[in-house]
């Protein structure tokens, strides 16, 4: 069983977190079956004593440079794991999703260690916690490194809860007043924008359990029912109701979601139903 010293006033007790036991038996057995990569293993994961430790170890050294160091970097995330422990229940569940969720998945340590969708989602969290702290500056330091070191680019202000997948993550943007309810599924490409220059709430709210295909355009203050379906390449300028499929261009409801859970089932295929299905 791992465990993370919390501190109270008899003194530190152990908590049990299977999410940092399974990452780390993951770790062990990578260290052990590719020696190449033992030193990077030991450094990122096994080193730690618990995940949000060794999370702000990994981020810091991809987001560290010459305008602000690693160690400077590894700071800030410290603060903002330690400040609001939600942080830390989010990134658990999000690496959980993507073991869940993603085929090409058969360990925590792969997601962890590699995968850039989880990297930019983690490092976004930080950067809305001092969006909240009204550090804005240092927030958009952080979205430009984010955006520069992943090819993510989500605004501080966004509001994204736990449970989501960024599958593969390059060229997503979610914009400033954008919501992504829990348990989204998205994959590369994504747009969550504005339709132009207008100011106020002008970004997609996006409810739980959606998929939301590769490429696939949701522009201006519209709504994305609960467990609905975006195909991929659709662009998407109306509201969905909850349990539908939308594609095209623009996107036209053609169905249902083809299941209850369309963002853990993963399932892309979609059989036209055309009929009273449109938006």
């Amino acid at each position: 069983m791992a465990e993370r010293a919390v501190t109270s006033i008899a003194g530190p007790l152990p908590v049990r977190d299977p999410v940092w036991t399974r990452l780390r038996d993951d770790a062990v057995r990578m260290a052990a079956s590719e020696p190449t990569l033992a030193s990077f293993v030991h450094a990122t994961i096994l080193n730690h004593g618990y995940l949000e430790q060794a999370l702000a170890y990994h981020l810091a050294h991809k987001l560290g440079n010459d305008d602000l160091g690693a160690l400077q970097v590894h700071h800030v995330l410290d603060q903002a794991f330690d400040d609001d422990p939600q942080i830390g229940t989010q990134v658990r569940a999000d690496l959980s999703a993507i073991y869940d969720r993603d085929p090409a998945v058969s360990t925590l340590v792969e997601p962890f260690l590699f995968f850039k969708g989880f990297h930019s989602l983690q490092a976004y969290r930080v950067t809305h916690w001092l969006w909240a702290k009204d550090r804005r500056a240092l927030a958009f330091h952080f979205q430009s490194r984010i955006s520069e070191v992943f090819g993510v680019d989500i605004h501080p202000a966004a509001q994204i809860g736990s449970g989501v997948m960024i599958d593969h993550g390059t060229g997503v943007v979610i914009g400033e007043t954008a919501v992504v309810e829990d348990d989204v599924s998205l994959l590369q490409g994504v747009t969550l924008g504005g339709t132009g220059k207008e100011s106020g709430d002008r970004h997609p709210k996006i409810r739980r359990g959606v998929l939301i295909g590769a490429g696939a355009q949701i522009l201006g203050n519209t709504e994305i029912g609960a467990y609905s379906r975006i195909g991929a390449g659709s662009v998407v300028l109306k509201p969905v109701p909850a349990g539908s499929t939308a594609v095209g261009v623009p996107a036209k409801v053609v169905g249902r979601a083809g299941c209850d859970r369309p963002a853990m089932e993963m399932n892309q295929l979609i059989d036209e139903m055309p009929g009273d299905y449109q938006i």
